[in-house]
C-alpha cells in the first residue's frame, strides 16, 4: 500500500438507520448477514464506495461489516460462538465476492478484517490489560486469517492496552494489523491519553508490528491541533475516518436526528491535514458521513 492513495467507505452503521432505515440491533451490522435482503444491502452499500474509487482510480480497503462481531456483542444478540464465527466467515466472503467483481476496475483491493472494541467505542468503561486484550479478541482476529483477509482494522479503540493485545493477537496470528483510535473534542483518547502517548506507548510494547496507525470517530476539529507537536510518531499516522459532525461523543450518543454536516469542508480539513501529515493516504469516513463525503475527500486529496 506504499505511496499509494486508498480509500474507505464511510459511517456505515449511520447510513443504515438514518438513510436506509434499518432498525440495527446493538448498532451491529453483521447482524444483517444472516438473510439475503440484509447481505443484498451490504452489498450495495460497498459498491457505491467502489464506483468511487474507480471514478479517481485509487486504492480501495474494503471492509468486513464486522464492528461489533465479537463475544460479548455477539452474545447480547443472542449468537453462539459458531454463529459467530460463521457471521464473520460470510461476511470475509462477502468483502472477497466484491473485491473480485470489481477487480482491475479501480487500484488494488485490500479486504480488510475489522475488530471493534469490547466496550462501547465512545467510552473507555472497563478497561482490559493487554494481555486480556489478547486473549479476547484472537478467536475473530485468527477466524479472519483463516478465512483470508488481507489484513485488519482495530477500529475506535479508546485505550492504549487493548490496541496492544490487540496487535500482538495479530502478530500472532500472522495478519498485518492497522491500529485506528477514536478521540474525544480535546483530542485525548476517552482515557485521557495523549495520542503520541498511545502510539508511542503500542510500538513500544509490540515492537512496532503494527503497520501503521489512524483516527477515526472524531471531527477534525476536535484533533488538528495534535499534529501542531511534529515528531517521528506522526509518520506512522496513515488513515483518517472522521465525523461529518463536530458534536462530542455524548451528543451523537443523545442525537435523534443526524448531523451530516458539510462534506466540502470536512474535504478541506483531510486535504489540510494531507499536507502535514506525509504519510496520510488512507482516506474515508466514520459516523454521519456517506458516499457524499467520501467523494469530496478524494477529489481534494487526488487534486493538484
Amino acid at each position: 500500500m506504499a505511496r499509494e492513495l486508498f480509500i474507505t467507505d464511510g459511517g456505515l452503521e449511520t447510513t443504515l438507520i438514518f438513510h436506509d432505515g434499518i432498525d440495527l440491533r446493538a448498532f451491529a451490522a453483521f447482524d444483517l448477514l444472516s438473510g439475503d435482503a440484509g447481505t443484498e444491502l451490504l452489498r450495495t452499500y460497498f459498491e457505491r464506495y467502489l464506483a468511487i474509487a474507480r471514478e479517481h482510480g485509487t486504492g480501495f480497503v474494503l471492509d468486513t461489516a464486522t464492528w461489533r462481531a465479537n463475544p460479548d456483542w455477539g452474545a447480547q444478540l443472542g449468537y453462539s460462538r459458531g454463529e459467530l464465527d460463521a457471521a464473520n466467515r460470510r461476511s470475509v466472503a462477502l468483502a472477497k465476492e466484491l473485491r473480485d467483481a470489481h477487480a482491475g476496475a479501480a487500484g488494488p483491493i485490500v479486504v480488510n478484517g475489522v475488530v471493534g472494541p469490547r466496550g462501547d467505542g465512545y467510552v473507555a468503561g472497563e478497561l482490559m490489560s493487554a494481555d486480556e486484550a489478547e486473549r479476547y479478541h484472537r478467536e475473530q482476529i485468527a477466524t479472519f486469517g483463516d478465512a483470508g483477509v488481507d489484513r485488519i482494522s482495530a477500529i475506535t479503540l479508546t485505550y492504549p492496552d487493548e490496541a496492544i493485545g490487540i496487535a500482538r493477537a495479530a502478530n500472532a496470528a500472522g495478519v498485518p494489523v492497522a491500529v485506528s483510535f477514536t478521540l474525544e473534542t480535546d483530542g485525548r483518547l476517552p482515557d485521557g491519553t495523549e495520542l503520541r502517548d498511545a502510539i508511542e506507548r503500542v510500538d513500544a510494547d509490540t515492537g512496532a508490528s503494527a503497520a501503521y496507525f489512524m483516527v477515526n470517530c472524531a471531527h477534525p476539529t476536535h484533533f488538528e491541533h495534535v499534529f501542531d507537536e511534529d515528531g517521528a510518531w506522526t509518520d506512522r499516522v496513515h488513515g483518517l475516518r472522521a465525523n461529518a459532525s463536530t458534536m462530542s461523543h455524548a451528543e451523537l450518543d443523545a442525537a435523534e436526528e443526524l448531523d451530516d454536516g458539510d462534506p466540502a469542508d470536512l474535504a478541506a480539513r483531510y486535504r489540510a491535514l494531507r499536507s502535514r501529515l506525509r504519510n496520510l493516504d488512507v482516506l474515508g469516513g466514520c459516523c454521519g458521513t456517506d458516499h457524499r463525503h467520501v467523494a469530496a475527500i478524494c477529489r481534494a486529496a487526488a487534486g493538484p
